[in-house]
């Protein structure tokens, strides 16, 4: 059962989960020595990371011990503006002293498949033997309720053995790279960021609405042994009835 946290605006869901997120880490590493982070990308984490890479989370949080991973990925070069760990790394790994080697991006200077393979290579040894996967998984949900690159339509919606997979999106020209279901659902915590009115309505289906995955592919995301946590703003809860 997903945990649904309600803030009233953007800033303040950003504030809120940046709180949670502070706690959440700060329980994990008491318990072991690392933490593994899934970064999401698009505009919505921004502020998110803005509030992580400044005090008291830049002090607070033991940067050190985090590993950091991606959901996805679009298949251009590290310059690129929509390059998603571009953006990472300018909003907070360059500012918290992340550890290089505690960061695994997907590459993007070899081919998209070629890259699936490798990342899925890392996460086979990372969580060998583990109960669970990552600790924490970030995602975000479009307009259209896709989440990582399981956009509607797509085969990789119904992956079942695959940690990682690409494939090339004909609507946006580009081959993408993704986690998939299986590796995520094994995750300790996912928690999705959504905000703002145009997500209200695709919100209330994939929360209330009947499952329909090839529609709304946020919905395939349900932890096997882990926690759900949905964090949004009043504006993408509106037509919620709960």
């Amino acid at each position: 059962m997903a945990q649904i946290h309600i803030a009233e605006d953007a800033r303040q869901v950003s504030e809120d989960l940046a709180k949670w997120l502070g706690s959440y880490i700060e329980e994990v590493l008491s318990k072991k020595d690392r933490f593994t982070f899934v970064l999401s990308g698009g505009s919505t984490p921004k502020l998110l990371y803005t509030l992580l890479a400044a005090k008291p989370y830049s002090e607070s949080i033991s940067w050190e011990k985090i590993h950091f991973f991606w959901g996805d990925e679009r298949a251009v070069p590290f310059e690129d503006s929509r390059n998603n760990a571009k953006m990472a790394y300018d909003e907070l790994l360059d500012k918290v002293g992340a550890k290089a080697e505690n960061i695994h991006v997907m590459q993007t200077d070899v081919s998209a498949e070629e890259s699936a393979a490798a990342y899925e290579k890392i996460l086979k040894q990372y969580f060998d033997g583990e109960e669970t996967t990552f600790d924490f998984v970030l995602l975000g949900m479009g307009d259209d309720g896709h989440t990582l690159s399981l956009f509607p339509g797509t085969s990789v919606i119904h992956e079942k053995d695959a940690w990682a997979t690409s494939f090339f999106l004909p609507a946006q020209d580009m081959y993408r790279i993704t986690l998939t279901a299986p590796v995520v659902n094994h995750a300790a915590c996912v928690a999705f960021l959504a905000v703002g009115s145009g997500k209200a309505e695709t919100l209330k289906h994939v929360l209330e609405g009947e499952f329909q995955p090839d529609t709304y592919p946020s919905q395939v995301i349900k932890p096997s042994k882990g926690e759900l946590h949905w964090f949004i703003d009043e504006a993408a809860a509106s037509a919620l009835t709960a």
